[in-house]
């Protein structure tokens, strides 16, 4: 069984960013606001972190209802994992999710600077120094037969794409600009040359760019 690797409700700015600049411990996306960015995934029936009934149901809870679904791993960089840059100063930061991260797999971080595997609940992250097909081989044997999920941020994302490893990629436009932080790209057209696209807007305001290899 082939087993994919996939890029899911990636969100960026109407102008390719996916994150802002400077992040710190207190904002992981640096100046971009992740209630606006993230506002079509937060207001869904489905989002995970929904402490009261109700949310809006269709398309953008669809997206957000099969964000786990056939997952067996997942790969980020650092910068996704948390605010530190160079060698590890303090081991004792686990990342930003607290002590039952949202992953349910093992996942691999990009570093050039390791440390132990740790494992919080049912999620152990590895800390690994290796070209993206290196640490995607490491990625698909643990994820047993199912997909792999590459989950940024924007640099990472754009590594797997010019190597040529991505199979599907999900983007999440959403109608606010940055201006400048990371980006993922200038235009989706960028993409066309090695995807087939669907783009399909959503009654929240956000469009979804849909590629898959051609």
């Amino acid at each position: 069984m082939t087993q994919l690797l996939r890029v899911q409700n990636f969100s960026v700015s109407s102008d390719g960013f996916g994150a802002g600049e400077g992040q710190s411990l207190e904002r992981p996306f640096g100046h971009a606001d992740p209630s606006q960015m993230f506002a079509w995934a937060f207001t869904t029936a489905s989002w995970p972190g929904r402490t009261a009934p109700g949310g809006s149901r269709g398309l953008d809870d669809y997206f957000t209802r099969d964000f786990a679904h056939n997952i067996g791993a997942e790969i980020m960089g650092r910068n996704k994992f948390g605010p530190q840059r160079g060698p590890w100063q303090n081991h004792e930061w686990r990342g930003w999710w607290g002590e039952e991260p949202p992953f349910h797999t093992p996942v691999f971080v990009m570093t050039h600077h390791t440390r132990p595997s740790f494992t919080l609940s049912d999620t152990t992250f590895h800390f690994v120094d290796g070209d993206p097909a290196t640490v995607l081989a490491l990625a698909r044997e643990a994820a047993q037969g199912k997909d792999v999920r590459l989950g940024g941020g924007a640099t990472v994302v754009r590594e797997f794409l010019d190597a040529g490893l991505v199979d599907t990629l999900h983007v999440a436009v959403s109608p606010m600009k940055l201006g400048s932080g990371t980006r993922l790209w200038e235009s989706p057209e960028e993409l066309l040359d090695r995807y087939h696209l669907d783009v399909v807007p959503s009654p929240s305001g956000v469009t979804h760019h849909l590629f898959w290899r051609r």
